[in-house]
C-alpha cells in the first residue's frame, strides 16, 4: 500500500491537526471537553485518596472511566477526530488510569509495606503509561475491520476499574482484604501485566456501532438497570462486573484465534484464486495472432 500526505504532511485518510486551520468548529471541542472533565475527575480522586476518602476517589475514578468511554464515541459521531484529541486523551487516561488508581491502593491498604507496596503501584502506572504508548504508536495501522473488536492487552480504563477489585470486595463485606497485603501486592503486579501484555481483549466496538431496532428499548432498560445497581449497590456491582471482565478474558483470547483462523483462510483462499486467474490469463490465446504467452510469464 502506498501512502499519500498532503501539503501539511499529513497522511491522507489519517486524524486532522486541530490546530491547522483558522477557524475551528465548536463541535471539534465537545469530546475534549468530556476528556477534560475525565482529567479532573482523576486528579480530583488522588486527592480523595490522599484525604483517605476512598469511596469517593472510587466513584471518580469510575466517572472518568465512563467519561472516557464517551469522548471517543462523541468524536466519531460528530465527525470531530483530531490527532490534538487522540494525545490529550492518553495524557488525561494515563493520570486517571494511571496515577489515580496506584496512589489510591497504596493509600488504601499497601502503606504498611511502605517500599514493596510503592514498587507495586509504580509498576502498575508505568504499565498503564506503556500501554497507551503502545495504542497511540499503532493508532494509524492499518489493520482488517475484524481486530477492531479486540484490544492488546487490558486497556487503561478497563485495568484502573479492576486493579480497585480489593478494595470492592471489602468495603462490600466479603473479605478483609487489607489482612493481606502481599497479596494486594501480586494481585497489582498481575494486572499490571495484564496491561501490558498483548493478549487480545474483547471491546465490543463493532457489536456498539449499531443495534437492532427492537433491541433499543431493552438496551436502554439495561442502561436504567445498571445505573440504579451502581448507585444502589456499588462496590457489589463493581465486584461482579470486574470479576466477570477477569473471567471472560480467556474466551476473548479463543474467539480472536478463531477470527484469526478464519481470516487467514479467507486471504489464502483469495490469493490462490488470484493465482490461478493470473495463470488462466497468461495460458490465453493472444488476439493479436501472436503466440500465446507460457503460463510462468505475468501479462499487464
Amino acid at each position: 500500500m502506498i501512502e499519500r500526505y498532503d501539503y501539511r504532511g499529513r497522511r491522507e485518510g489519517g486524524r486532522r491537526p486541530l490546530f491547522g486551520q483558522r477557524f475551528i468548529p465548536i463541535r471539534y471541542l465537545v469530546p475534549n471537553f468530556a476528556t477534560l472533565l475525565a482529567l479532573c475527575a482523576g486528579i480530583t480522586a488522588i486527592r480523595a485518596a490522599i484525604e483517605a476518602r476512598y469511596e469517593l476517589a472510587v466513584a471518580l475514578i469510575v466517572l472518568a472511566a465512563l467519561l472516557d468511554g464517551v469522548d471517543g464515541r462523541l468524536a466519531r459521531a460528530l465527525n470531530a477526530q483530531s490527532r490534538f484529541g487522540a494525545e490529550l486523551d492518553s495524557l488525561a487516561d494515563f493520570v486517571s488510569f494511571g496515577v489515580a488508581p496506584a496512589v489510591l491502593i497504596y493509600m488504601w491498604g499497601l502503606g504498611p509495606l511502605r517500599g514493596l507496596g510503592w514498587i507495586a503501584v509504580l509498576v502498575f502506572a508505568c504499565a498503564a503509561s506503556l500501554r497507551l504508548a503502545r495504542f497511540n504508536a499503532a493508532i494509524d495501522e492499518d489493520r482488517p475491520k475484524w481486530r477492531s473488536n479486540f484490544f492488546n492487552g487490558v486497556p487503561a480504563p478497563a485495568g484502573a476499574i479492576a486493579v480497585m477489585l480489593p478494595i470492592y470486595l471489602e468495603e462490600a463485606g466479603i473479605v478483609i482484604v487489607r489482612d493481606w497485603p502481599l497479596a494486594i501486592v501480586i494481585y497489582v503486579m498481575v494486572m499490571a501485566g495484564l496491561m501490558v501484555s498483548t493478549l487480545p481483549t474483547y471491546s465490543g466496538k463493532l457489536a456498539s456501532e449499531r443495534i437492532a431496532r427492537e433491541y433499543v428499548a431493552p438496551a436502554l432498560a439495561s442502561v436504567a438497570l445498571a445505573v440504579g445497581l451502581l448507585v444502589t449497590y456499588p462496590y457489589l456491582t463493581l465486584s461482579t462486573v470486574t470479576l466477570a471482565y477477569l473471567a471472560l478474558i480467556p474466551f476473548g483470547v479463543h474467539r480472536y484465534e478463531l477470527r484469526r483462523r478464519a481470516w487467514e483462510a479467507s486471504q489464502a483462499q483469495a490469493r490462490q484464486v488470484a493465482t490461478s486467474s493470473g495463470a488462466d490469463a497468461g495460458a490465453a490465446p493472444d488476439t493479436t495472432g501472436s503466440p500465446p504467452v507460457p503460463p510462468t510469464e505475468t501479462r499487464h
